[in-house]
């Protein structure tokens, strides 16, 4: 008897075989939870050098793109080198060659201007803070002086609140001295560890960037492979509008806290403010942060320069308004334009989510991550609607109160309470009784 093979039991199979396997996966990251962070994080660290080449590759493709589309393509056709796919290849090579030069120039000659800067304004913060601190303290002083009420409330406030700094200081502080050592001590093996990393991960993105279409190629074929050609297609569409929003909005954040940092330092030295490199590093740096940037690099800012003058810090506070204010309505809508497509609500809600989860980075990846989120869950429940026939614009749901069977959309009228008239008995019925009281009196 010949056995006929059944593609059902192997469907059946591979069924059960994923539900038992997504039933482990339940289990562990319900009850071993600290495990599998644990594995995943070796993993992870295992894999940073090559996570860091591709992000470096991913960040320095537009860069490539436009050398060789604009310089080294029009120089082979000015030579009339044919395109054969050795020529192809000495581009690319070259294009990659002039784009990491391009990109070590600009990164020294920025680092190279700004660094000493910075180290200089550390050292004299350093050498100078014994200094600043009475300038602060005998501004306070004055303040209080002149005002007793205040000095009352602030006396108040120490007397209650020393004695409990002073218990916080021996008896949580000090015992754990050597746990803070030892976190300093591995916080600087991390920078050195992460430093390396990011030197290894720098020369693989050069094997990436000189293959960036074969492996396009390769994530193309497995999706055809995977899928039939129409969700093959969805899901390249959909990589192709991640990659759109991702590298627009990461891209323009770049340009626009680079020009927020060069017009802070114009401002911050026209008017004086001490240390104006410094803080205009700390200004354009964290103005990579949408909404809250400003913010986290204006407060410290300030309490440095409050730490020298305590007007030029008022001085300063006003200036990062109003620069707040015009990359928030002018440069950024210029720069970045709708890249997200999310309004400011869900830009703060996605930065709030996403800082909680993933601190820093999740704050500056967090919009553009939502708004891939939101374009999908958009064009989900679209599609929905137009497979009823219903319009998938926002404006007829405005004021619907409901729809009926023809597809025609009834606005909702808020109910109005109707007063209550009185009767003519009963007007008469009062008027007698009022006449009959009347009477009785």
């Amino acid at each position: 008897m010949k056995f006929k093979f059944d593609k059902k039991y192997l469907y059946w199979g591979i069924t059960a075989f994923l539900v038992i396997a997504a039933s482990i996966l339940f289990y562990y990251i319900v009850f071993h939870r600290s495990n599998l962070s644990n594995g995943l994080g070796t993993m992870i660290g295992i894999a940073m050098p090559i996570i860091d080449g591709f992000v470096l590759a991913y960040l320095m493709t537009p860069v490539l793109n436009k050398i060789e589309r604009s310089i080294i393509k029009p120089l082979y056709h000015m030579a009339k080198v044919p395109e054969t796919a050795k020529s192809k290849r000495r581009m690319r090579s070259l294009s990659i060659l002039v784009t990491v030069v391009l990109i070590l120039v600009v990164l020294y000659e920025f680092f190279g201007l700004i660094i000493p800067q910075v180290i200089r304004s550390i050292q004299s913060i350093i050498f100078q803070f014994p200094i600043y601190i009475n300038n602060l303290s005998n501004w306070a002083m004055g303040l209080l002086k002149n005002n007793p009420d205040l000095e009352q409330v602030v006396d108040s406030l120490i007397d209650q609140y020393s004695s409990k700094i002073l218990d916080y200081v021996n008896s949580n502080l000090l015992p754990n001295i050597n746990n803070l050592i030892k976190t300093l001590s591995s916080s600087v093996i991390g920078i050195f560890k992460a430093l390396w990393n990011f030197i290894i991960g720098f020369i693989i993105s050069i094997y990436v960037l000189g293959s960036k279409e074969k492996f396009a190629g390769q994530a193309k074929k497995i999706a055809y492979a995977l899928f039939d050609h129409k969700t093959g297609n969805e899901i390249i569409s959909g990589f192709r509008f991640v990659h759109s929003t991702f590298i627009g909005f990461i891209g323009g954040k770049i340009v626009d806290s680079i020009i927020i940092g060069i017009i802070c330092f114009i401002c911050t030295t026209i008017i004086g403010t001490p240390y104006a490199i410094l803080v205009s590093v700390i200004v354009g740096v964290t103005n990579v942060i949408p909404f809250f940037g400003p913010w986290i690099g204006g407060v410290p800012s300030a309490l440095l320069v409050l730490m020298v003058d305590p007007v030029q810090a008022l001085y300063f506070i006003i200036l990062i308004l109003v620069i707040q204010q015009f990359d928030g309505n002018i440069l950024g809508p210029k720069i970045l334009g709708d890249s997200t497509g999310l309004s400011g609500f869900w830009v703060i809600f996605s930065i709030t989510i996403f800082g909680g989860l993933f601190g820093v980075l999740g704050m500056v990846v967090g919009v553009p991550i939502f708004a891939v989120f939101y374009a999908a869950v958009k064009a989900s429940v679209n599609r929905a609607l137009a497979k009823k026939n219903l319009p998938t614009i926002l404006q007829p749901y405005l004021t619907v109160g409901q729809i009926d069977e023809e597809m025609n959309f009834t606005e909702y009228v808020p109910p109005v309470k109707k007063k209550k008239k009185k009767g003519s008995a009963g007007q008469q019925k009062e008027s007698g009784s009022e006449i009959s009281d009347s009477e009785g009196k």
